[in-house]
């Protein structure tokens, strides 16, 4: 005779996960959320083991209407949206909010003023890296507007001390192109990898000490290549401080 399964202790709370609900406002490229959904989930099963996964809301948008306001400037517009997606998500049970892009950061303040729940700020964990491996002047690589902004590079100098290096005009252009042209259409060529490491190793020898992959599509480029010095890769760490959120690790 079989023994039967033992009823669970409690059937109210015996099904429930032990993770945080994380909220992901996303589709900025679809791309590179959906290394996000990759990453945290395999986080947590690194962590819990079994049949456990994270435990995700995610608003992916239609990115070409997005872009377009990007393009236009219409950056109020875009952050309207962003802010309801963020509402959205708070009230379908997120505990954080992640802004799977970092681009869209320029409007982390607004987002996190408009809901009650921590907005978890890629900066800060790439930021906290740099310093823990006692970098100080990182390239930063991304779209023009990450890297011709204050958003992200004025985070950088005032919370976390860096001293960041940005491309020059010609090679900001030729980064946010083959973002926006190649990368976040799922296109990836040698040719843009070779000019892209052109770019590091210029700043290389002008002083820089690790790359900031500042663009969450770029580890598509060069991820697992060799560049000479550390890199930081923003999709990566953020995953990594959300997934901690998500285990309740993250007490620091």
């Amino acid at each position: 005779m079989t023994a039967a399964h033992p009823a669970p202790a409690d059937p109210a709370t015996a099904y429930d996960s032990p993770l945080r609900p994380l909220g992901l406002i996303g589709g900025m490229s679809w791309e590179s959320t959906a290394l996000y959904y990759r990453r945290l989930n395999e986080r947590v099963r690194e962590r819990l083991g079994g049949l456990h996964s994270a435990e995700l809301r995610v608003h992916s948008f239609d990115f070409a209407p997005i872009a377009a306001m990007q393009a236009a400037g219409h950056w109020d517009e875009a952050t309207g949206r962003l802010v309801r997606a963020a509402q959205a998500l708070e009230a379908g049970g997120a505990a954080a909010l992640l802004i799977c892009t970092n681009t869209m950061h320029r409007m982390a303040d607004a987002v996190q003023a408009a809901v009650r729940v921590p907005l978890l700020h890629i900066v800060d964990p790439t930021a906290r890296a740099i310093r823990a491996a006692g970098g100080h002047r990182p390239l930063l690589l991304g779209t023009r507007f990450t890297m011709e902004g204050d958003f992200y590079l004025g985070r950088l100098r005032t919370r976390f001390d860096l001293d960041p290096l940005v491309p020059d005009a010609a090679a900001r252009a030729l980064v946010d192109r083959v973002i926006y042209e190649e990368l976040c259409r799922g296109m990836v060529s040698a040719a843009s990898q070779a000019a892209y490491r052109a770019i590091v190793e210029r700043a290389r020898r002008d002083g820089a000490d690790g790359v900031i992959f500042g663009c969450t599509e770029i580890g598509l480029l060069l991820g697992g290549v060799d560049l000479g010095m550390p890199v930081y890769d923003s999709v990566e760490l953020h995953c990594e401080a959300a997934a901690r959120f998500a285990l309740g690790d993250d007490a620091d």
